[in-house]
């Protein structure tokens, strides 16, 4: 049936196509002269506007919130009146909720994302109820932190209703937290190797006037406590060890000082004014292997010293008093505390728990009969008493087993005459197995084992040697497994070779435990083992527990003044490992598992790749001889370690070749002696021919020879200085040093000065300017820098990261994987990983991802690949794959979690952003499934204007990117999508040509095909 149209039909029609004729020749006008950047009150807004016909102009708000709504609210109208432009001002009045903080009357702001303004001129409709925009302007406000708000002075009165709603508990938790006396200096234990490493802390004024007060008159006359945890495992070396210490501006110890004995007494030092000090012994000795709590009270003169140790059910307690000669002098604000050791003492060697200091309170009975919490649950005492027994147990067998093996070596025809006697009388040979010989069924193992070792050797064997000998027997059935069932039976062996002092168990185990790879986890269990290891001073341990609390993960407090002390650490001893390379040290190389080029370049001595480097070099090709020597001296690319191989490379690139670069790397290989005979007149000759081909680091080396063998400072800082111009990371670290010990000619010793340096080294990648630089940003220069914990944890991590073990276990991993051993290549990357190392942490995600061979549940490997790729986007330099793979994650809405399209957006947002074409990719298709992307994501793209276009032109605009980015593999599907992309708006624009469309869709349809094979889950356009 066809319809005959009525006049008003016609009507709207009419007035349709004049309007957009209208819209077209651009005659209405709408723009912001001065848009605010931030939701301001009463802030004076200008508009230019104007119009064709009389239409009105309409001020609108549109507020996008969490949940994924929009609300548009009417701020103000005006009617236009047709003529020329005209600028209207106002006072801008969003609403209270935007602008000011939540007081009781002004709302609170249900979960705003981001709003913007829209400024428009409108028609009255043809419709009762549409009012066509023919000419809009959007602005984006950005909101202030809530507590940067100013807070609204009512004109009114506020209501007793209201007055009571600002007693509410919701309304007081977001008033500024009440200054706490009691401080905790430690709230969680410490694992101390008992070197020069603790945890730093400082103190600030009271804001509180009153409190300010008492503690200023305090400063003479102290009157507080200190409580300190502690489980000593050894005593000290040296004649004394740091247990707790302050140390003024002047870097003097002041008060309190308490320090360890080497026979176990307690060291109490207290300053006063006019640098009078005195210092005691306490009447009682530390016991070993219990938890003690030391207290130290000040009050005015008299210093009392308390001890309440624990061990099983029985309390111990003990105390000294000591009256001064003169007045104590305490600041707690001037300079800083140290947990353990520093850089003037070692620590006491053995573990710290919670530390706590009750600034204005003097008490004998503070807690003293109260075990914290973080203890209990370790229950390191309860670890360490089973260790004992299984290390008594193994030690009775090894004793019983060497003694055998003796008996059947020397009396071999005794032994035969014995066993024809017990065949002849039919007695069974078990009888012989003594009572000793007998081992509880998760001990049979190991039992078999020591006598499997004694019997080889004909000897006695350690408990050392049977723990590596478990550990490798651990690593063999780990690698003959075809899925993650066999660690649970495998763990115990773990656990034993850790008892038995093999530190890379201990780490091994508590990753299993903290992963949950195959058994259950236990947090608890797990933390306990690396605290074990780490006091042993295992790297990874180290590395790991400061990972732990750098981010505070699993459960522990996030302390970056406890992260530095364990990254300092393994940070010092890598630059001590790097100055002495042993075969079991590889270069740490960052290689991610899904990039195939450096996968390639992996080698080994009978690869095809080592051998046309060797042919090169044989050619006389300089490049290749620098390879050769790097790769084998630091293990590179695959190959183990061969210093003395190395130095035959860097001496034929020197003599022959006269490279400079080889010449540098002999130079200093015979300047250290390592591989070949320290000959320091060759190296010096070497370096200076180096140096004459304007090779910087020779002009470092030369200084370095000149400063510490000739004692020649003015040389060496000539050449340093000269270096350092040339951007020389040595050069600058060196002159940190020479500023730093007052030995920089003319110059008296200047920290600030050094620290200059040492931060221009840290940031040219120098790992021992670093380190320098974290210990200054620890504990601050007073009056030149303040302190930076968390920047200090940065940088030490950074170098800590460096270490050739760390490299071993990686080449271990990576080795495997090229084995196609998945499980036991997972595991090394674990051990990785779970110390914060980002490249790591990627390839665990990505081996769960591949799970070739299914050797992981399809359960397990989806919430690893949650953990691991979440922990790698949380990195300083992240992969831009892993955002990909976490934006898939939380669309798909992995491991039974609900989809989450706006961070799954966020995620593309952050790849699209570090130019991954398959961000801007993904963000399309999110765009093409009917999903509205936030204002606050298009304004971090730089497509803010877009954001009430049309869906077409974000999509035109995102498929751009995607083909512009420069990678090739991308290209094509990219024009294919904007290719469809300008299909479909042809299509609408022109629905009424109907051959035309039917053509268009003709074409339209292979294109289409080919991009929905390109879709999601298998849209990887790399």
């Amino acid at each position: 049936m066809v319809r005959k149209m009525d006049f008003h039909t016609v009507y709207r029609y009419i007035g349709q196509f004049c309007l957009i004729i209208q819209i077209v020749w651009g005659l209405d006008e709408v723009t912001f002269v001065n848009p605010p950047v931030e939701a301001l009150p009463d802030y004076k807004l200008e508009i230019l506007y104007s119009c064709d016909q009389p239409a009105t102009i309409q001020l609108d708000c549109v507020v996008y919130f969490e949940m994924g709504t929009i609300s548009t609210l009417l701020l103000t109208q005006w009617t236009c009146v047709p003529g020329d432009p005209d600028i209207r001002t106002m006072k801008l009045n969003l609403p209270d909720w935007l602008v000011y903080q939540a007081d009781g009357i002004v709302p609170e702001p249900a979960g705003v994302l981001s709003c913007i303004l829209q400024a428009s001129v409108r028609y009255e409709g043809f419709d009762d109820n549409k009012r066509p925009i023919t000419a809009k302007d959007v602005a984006a406000l950005q909101l202030k932190p809530f507590f940067s708000r100013p807070v609204k002075q009512h004109q009114l009165c506020i209501a007793w209703s209201k007055q009571m709603l600002q007693l509410s508990e919701e309304f007081l938790q977001k008033q500024c937290p009440c200054e706490q006396e009691t401080v905790h200096l430690l709230s969680t234990i410490y694992a101390s190797t008992g070197e020069t490493f603790g945890v730093t802390k400082t103190l600030d004024p009271f804001r509180n006037e009153l409190l300010e007060y008492q503690r200023l008159k305090a400063i003479s006359f102290p009157w507080c406590t200190f409580s300190i945890w502690i489980f000593v495992t050894s005593y000290c070396q040296e004649s004394v060890c740091g247990v707790f210490h302050h140390i003024d501006s002047l870097d003097n110890y002041a008060t309190p000082t308490l320090l360890l004995t080497n026979s176990g007494q307690l060291h109490i030092q207290i300053s006063g004014e006019a640098e009078e000090s005195s210092a005691f012994l306490s009447s009682f000795k530390v016991p070993l292997h219990e938890w003690c709590q030391l207290g130290v009270m000040l009050q005015g003169r008299a210093v009392t010293i308390s001890m309440t140790c624990i061990d099983k059910e029985q309390r111990t307690i003990k105390f000294t008093e000591y009256m001064l000669r003169h007045a104590a002098v305490f600041d707690d604000t001037e300079g800083y505390f140290v947990i353990g050791g520093g850089k003037y003492i070692k620590s006491a060697e053995g573990y710290f728990g919670p530390v706590v200091y009750y600034r204005n309170r003097a008490s004998s009975h503070v807690k003293s009969d109260v075990i914290p919490d973080v203890i209990k649950k370790v229950n390191l005492t309860g670890w360490l008493q089973t260790c004992e027994e299984f290390r008594f147990d193994m030690t009775l067998k090894i004793g019983g087993f060497s003694l055998k093996a003796k008996q059947e070596t020397e009396s071999e025809t005794c032994f035969d005459a014995l066993h024809k006697w017990m065949l002849k009388r039919k007695i069974p040979t078990n009888h012989l197995c003594e009572l000793w010989e007998e081992a509880a069924p998760h001990r049979r193992q190991a039992a078999e084992l020591a006598k499997l070792l004694v019997f080889k050797n004909g000897k006695a064997v350690s408990l050392p040697a049977l723990g590596r000998a478990l550990y490798s027997l651990s690593l063999h059935k780990l690698s003959r497994a075809s899925s993650t069932a066999v660690v649970s039976r495998i763990l115990p062996l773990l656990l034993q070779a850790g008892c038995l002092a093999d530190n890379q168990a201990l780490h091994m185990s508590s990753v299993l435990l903290s992963t949950g790879l195959g058994v259950q986890k236990q947090h608890n269990k797990a933390w306990l083992l690396a605290l074990l290891a780490a006091q042993k001073d295992d790297r990874l341990s180290l590395l790991h527990l400061g990972y732990l609390h750098h981010q505070g993960l699993h459960g522990l407090p996030r302390d970056p003044d406890l992260a530095c002390a364990y990254y300092a650490n393994i940070a010092k001893q890598t630059i001590i490992d790097r100055h002495n390379p042993t075969p079991n040290q590889t270069f740490v190389e960052a290689i991610y598992l899904n990039d195939d080029e450096k996968l390639n370049l992996q080698t080994n001595k009978d690869h095809h790749i080592f051998q046309w480097l060797k042919l090169q070099a044989s050619r006389g090709a300089v490049e290749a001889e620098q390879s050769l020597a790097r790769m084998l001296f630091w293990g590179q690319q695959g190959l183990s370690p061969n210093i003395e191989e190395a130095v035959k490379h860097y001496r034929r690139g020197a003599v022959q070749l006269e490279d400079p670069v080889s010449m540098y790397d002999y130079g200093i290989v015979l300047l250290q002696g390592h591989g070949v005979e320290k000959d320091i007149p060759k190296a010096v000759t070497f370096l200076k021919k180096a140096m004459e081909q304007d090779f910087v680091p020779a002009i470092n080396a030369l200084a370095w020879y000149y400063e510490q063998f000739e004692h020649d400072y003015n040389q060496a800082v000539q050449l340093w200085e000269k270096a350092d111009l040339l951007e020389s990371p040595d050069a600058a670290f060196n002159l940190g040093v020479m500023y730093s010990g007052g030995l920089y000619p003319g110059e008296p010793a200047n920290q600030y000065m050094a620290y200059k340096y040492y931060l221009k080294s840290a940031e040219r990648a120098h790992v021992k300017g670093a380190v320098q630089l974290a210990e200054i940003w620890t504990t601050g220069i007073p009056g030149y820098v303040k302190r930076y914990p968390s920047d200090a944890a940065l940088w030490v991590k950074w170098a800590a990261e460096h270490n050739g073990y760390l490299g071993s276990i990686l080449q271990k991993a990576l080795d495997s994987y090229l084995k196609s051993d998945m499980l036991i290549s997972l595991l090394y990357y674990m051990m990785v990983a779970e110390s914060g190392y980002a490249p790591a942490q990627f390839n665990v995600a990505y081996i769960c991802e591949q799970n070739v061979g299914g050797f992981l549940d399809p359960a397990d490997a989806a919430r690893c690949m949650w953990r691991y790729y979440n922990l790698t986007i949380q990195s300083q330099n992240p992969d831009t794959y892993a955002f990909i793979k976490m934006g898939d994650l939380l669309y798909e809405g992995c491991d039974s979690r609900q989809k989450d399209l706006i961070s799954a957006a966020q995620m593309y947002t952050m790849a699209a952003l570090r130019n991954n074409p398959q961000g801007w990719y993904n963000l399309a298709l999110l765009s093409e499934d009917g999903f509205r992307l936030p204002l606050s994501i298009l304004i971090e793209l730089g497509l803010s204007e877009l954001y009430l276009a049309d869906n077409n032109l974000l999509l035109n605009a995102f498929y751009k990117r995607c083909r512009d980015s420069g990678d090739t593999d991308s290209y094509l599907p990219c024009s294919l999508a904007l290719y469809n992309v300008f299909l479909q708006s042809f299509h609408k624009d022109y629905s009424a040509a109907i051959k035309f469309s039917t053509t268009a869709a003709v074409v339209a349809a292979p294109t289409m095909f080919i991009l929905g094979v390109l879709r999601r889950r298998a849209l990887s356009v790399n």
